[in-house]
C-alpha cells in the first residue's frame, strides 16, 4: 500500500539548533529511495507504507545514535485507494486553482 506522511521528528536534550538531526533525516530519505519534501516544520514523505515507516523508525534509530536522549516525533498519515496520487499532484491542484483566480 502508497502512503503519504507529514512527519515531525524532535530531538529533545540537544540544545536549541537541530538542524544536524533534520539533515540526518534527510539522508536517510534519500537513501530508502523515498520521495520527500522538506518543509519549515517537517517532511512529507511517499512511497511503501513498509520503506516509508522502515524510515522512520531509521530516522530516530540515527538520533538516538548521534546523542539525542529523548526523540518526540509527530505524525499524520494519509492513504488513498481510489487513484493513484502523489504529493506534487495534491499541490499542483491548488495552485492550479490558485492562478484561475483573478
Amino acid at each position: 500500500m502508497k502512503v503519504m506522511i507529514d512527519l515531525c521528528v524532535v530531538p529533545l536534550g540537544v540544545g536549541v539548533s537541530v538542524s544536524e538531526y533534520v539533515t540526518a533525516c534527510q539522508r536517510i530519505f534519500q537513501e530508502a529511495g523515498l520521495s520527500h519534501q522538506m518543509h519549515a516544520y517537517g517532511t512529507n514523505v511517499e512511497g511503501g507504507w513498509d520503506e516509508v515507516f522502515a524510515a522512520v523508525k531509521r530516522c530516530h534509530e540515527v538520533l538516538h545514535e548521534m546523542g539525542a536522549p529523548r526523540i518526540t516525533s509527530s505524525m499524520r498519515i494519509g492513504t488513498r485507494t481510489d487513484r493513484d496520487q502523489s504529493m506534487a499532484d495534491k499541490v499542483s491542484s491548488v495552485e492550479e486553482k490558485l492562478s484561475g483566480e483573478a
